[in-house]
């Protein structure tokens, strides 16, 4: 590597902090993002899409002041409008497909100074473990390329594990940000329900299950992403309480004394690999050492509810983003432009009658409040964030499930993320471990809603008590 050989040692405030005190440019910095993904995205094709010159262009010009000022920076493939640029949502049925203007969400990331210079890749309509199909190709693990990313943020944790750039763009409708970050060892934060804006255009995402936020290689990184994009926006269907004080202030700040629950039992009764359950009970343990008070306990997530309550809702969804574009190109959609998986989800969308959508959503909302009312007793939950370490393509069939398999075996691929989803609460996946051979496996943190304060107030202290930083995929680290 030649230019800014230090890019790899900053998070995304340390590098923006080099911008503003004169010692790299932002320009630099771009230059430094495109080598790493010039070396590094064709093993492990995670960026899809790039705008290069615009970048350039915006460095040259200069970025707006703020907190992340001249920080390279990659928006997820699905569903987040960035102004004139193509939007595949990783499927040919949308390829040629441009937008034109950003979302709430991109124009404040904008106005935090991040330089934006393309987009990662996603399994079709967001549906899978990562970009494993005739149009996008195989998203890679960079600590593993035998391995998934896990999706469908698969892209975006790639490209920051590998280096690329400190910080991307993610979503989250049931997992899709912390079981990435638990594959590619990232902390992985999603908001709160309402946190995030998801106008002007934009429509509630799976029920309202559907969430945006960054994967990041530090909580700082993620606590002032959240200050730079929380609010709700103009109609916002939803509403998250504003924090008392900046995110990035819980950094550091003391946790105090918290009620903390340890579960490693799924929903839905999957087996859960051992390295998974070693992995939550020592960061029980390190919570325990750190003066918090630890007792196990399961919330009671009815998988048999939820599981079909939740493909009603997710295949209605598929279905009506692909009718609306259908009706916006002028002709319908065929099944040779989508993968079987994904066309057999939109027919099941199709034959839904709206009375079965509404007690799903029904179903939905109550299930959601139950698990909520388990916080009333606990400050936070600990849980493995997957069942499994990052599993092998060889591991993985490719069996078409049916929309009747999916209902009954949904939680076997999300027992740990998709209740929270539903219930709104934030969470958080932290890299607190490895199996013997060398493969990232993630912690999931939840707490009550609205109370992203406390996740960033304990991540923050388990990341100073047992730092991850330094620790990176062989091969794709570069030190200055």
């Amino acid at each position: 590597m030649s230019g800014f050989d230090r890019y790899e040692d900053f998070d995304a405030l340390g590098l923006a902090d080099l911008v503003r005190r004169r010692e790299v440019t932002a320009a630099e910095l771009l230059d430094a993002a495109v080598e790493r993904l010039e070396a590094r995205n064709p093993s492990i094709n995670a960026v899809n899409a790039t705008w290069i010159d615009r970048a350039r262009d915006a460095a040259g010009k200069g970025l707006p002041d703020g907190p992340f000022t001249g920080v390279p920076f990659l928006i997820k493939d699905l569903g987040t409008p960035v102004e004139d640029t193509p939007l595949t949502n990783g499927s040919k049925f949308f390829e040629g497909f441009r937008t034109a203007a950003d979302s709430e969400l991109v124009a404040r990331y904008r106005r935090a100074g991040l330089n934006l210079f393309g987009r990662t890749a996603v399994p079709e309509l967001g549906f899978g473990m990562g970009s494993w199909q005739r149009f996008g190709g195989i998203t890679r693990n960079p600590w593993n390329l035998d391995h998934f990313p896990d999706g469908s943020s698969g892209g975006a944790a790639a490209a920051v594990a590998a280096g690329i750039l400190p910080m991307a763009h993610g979503s989250d409708g049931g997992g899709s940000l912390r079981m990435p970050g638990s594959c590619n060892a990232l902390v992985a934060l999603k908001p709160t329900r309402g946190r995030n804006p998801v106008g002007p255009k934009g429509l509630e995402s799976m029920g309202g299950m559907g969430v945006e936020h960054v994967l990041s290689r530090s909580v700082r990184d993620s606590a002032a992403a959240l200050d730079a994009t929380a609010g709700p926006d103009t109609g916002a269907p939803y509403y998250a309480p504003p924090p008392s004080r900046p995110f990035l202030a819980e950094v550091g700040a003391d946790p105090g004394r918290l009620r903390v629950a340890l579960s490693v039992k799924a929903p839905g009764g999957r087996a859960v690999d051992p390295q998974c359950v070693a992995a939550a009970r020592d960061a029980a343990r390190l919570c325990a050492d750190l003066g918090h008070d630890v007792v196990e306990a399961d919330p009671d997530i009815r998988a048999d509810l939820l599981g079909p309550a939740v493909v009603d809702v997710m295949t209605t969804g598929m279905a009506g983003l692909v009718a609306a574009h259908a009706a916006s190109r002028g002709r319908p959609a065929e099944p040779d432009e989508f993968e079987p998986t994904q066309w057999a989800l939109i027919e099941e969308g199709r034959r839904i009658k709206a009375t079965d959508f509404a007690a799903s959503l029904a179903t939905m909302q109550l299930e959601g409040r139950r698990i909520a009312g388990f916080f009333d007793a606990v400050d936070v939950l600990i849980t493995p964030t997957c069942p499994t370490p990052p599993p092998a393509f060889s591991e993985l069939g490719d069996k078409l499930l049916s929309a009747g398999d999916l209902r009954e075996r949904f939680f076997d691929f999300v027992p740990f993320t998709m209740g929270f989803n539903v219930s709104g609460q934030p969470a958080v996946s932290l890299p607190l471990h490895w199996t013997p051979d060398g493969l990232p496996v993630g912690v999931q943190f939840v707490a009550r809603y609205a109370a992203e304060d406390t996740l960033i107030r304990l991540s923050a202290q388990i990341e100073a008590a047992k730092p991850w930083f330094d620790r990176r995929p062989p091969g794709f680290a570069t030190k200055g």
